[in-house]
């Protein structure tokens, strides 16, 4: 049977599922199940057990050294939830409260320590319909935000060297551009880009001009009204940042 602090853990580790839950306790980051192998295996730190009898794999930091540790995750393309306690454990009745206060991933880290001297960590988003293309891609330490859409058929030459020009670290894709296996293929393994998939719907038009709007202002996203697609994946990125920059 689950503790009370596992059953929690689960509760958030259920909401982020392709994150890596650093879970503080005390004076440690805890990480527990295949997290746990996940980051004894890649920070070559001490596989251990919390429960012995229910056999919990544990591995943690210590807090005041987390971000080297984290850094090393995201430059290997995983991405890393933080999860804080938020009251006084002294004063806690029953399971310290605890939430996500913090979510780092490749293409959203700035942790300067982290990140290459003199080069930029683009955050992309490469959206498709059809034949068309939106791409987006924004810095989050300079601010540069940049969008194209374009025409392009197989073998999208076209989509693989604008993207190159960028070269961001990850790149959120629509179902759409998995499928095709070729432009896959070029952007993941040969771009050594980290994909961030979501689903069609997550692309919405007019959920994207009103993030654009609020951000920009009227005046010059109305001037890109017949980039739709453009606009649609600069929209998917600013959602994107709303949600990891907490």
């Amino acid at each position: 049977m689950d503790t009370p602090m596992i059953r929690q853990y689960k509760e958030i580790k259920s909401e982020y599922g392709d994150y890596i839950v650093f879970f503080r306790l005390g004076d440690f980051y805890e990480m527990f199940f295949e997290d746990a192998h996940i980051c004894s295996r890649e920070l070559e730190i001490t596989l251990t057990s919390r429960d012995p009898q229910n056999k919990v794999p544990m591995a943690g930091v210590p807090y005041h050294a987390a971000d080297q540790y984290i850094a090393k995750l995201v430059s290997k393309g995983y991405k890393v939830v933080i999860c804080e306690q938020v009251e006084d454990p002294k004063l806690a009745k029953g399971i310290v409260k605890r939430e996500v206060v913090k979510i780092v991933t490749p293409g959203t880290i700035t942790d300067l320590n982290a990140l290459e001297d003199n080069k930029n960590n683009y955050l992309g988003c490469v959206f498709k319909r059809k034949d068309k293309f939106g791409l987006a891609f924004v810095d989050l330490m300079t601010g540069e935000f940049d969008i194209t859409e374009l025409v392009s058929s197989y073998p999208y030459h076209e989509v693989i060297n604008e993207v190159s020009r960028f070269e961001p670290r990850e790149c959120l894709v629509s179902q759409n551009v998995v499928k095709e296996k070729l432009l896959n293929k070029n952007l993941k393994e040969n771009l050594k880009i980290y994909f961030t998939l979501r689903d069609e719907d997550y692309f919405q038009e007019e959920e994207a001009f009103n993030l654009l709007i609020s951000h920009f202002g009227e005046e010059k996203i109305v001037k890109l009204n017949d980039n739709k697609l453009a606009l649609m994946a600069a929209g998917a990125c600013l959602k994107y940042l709303n949600e990891t920059q907490k």
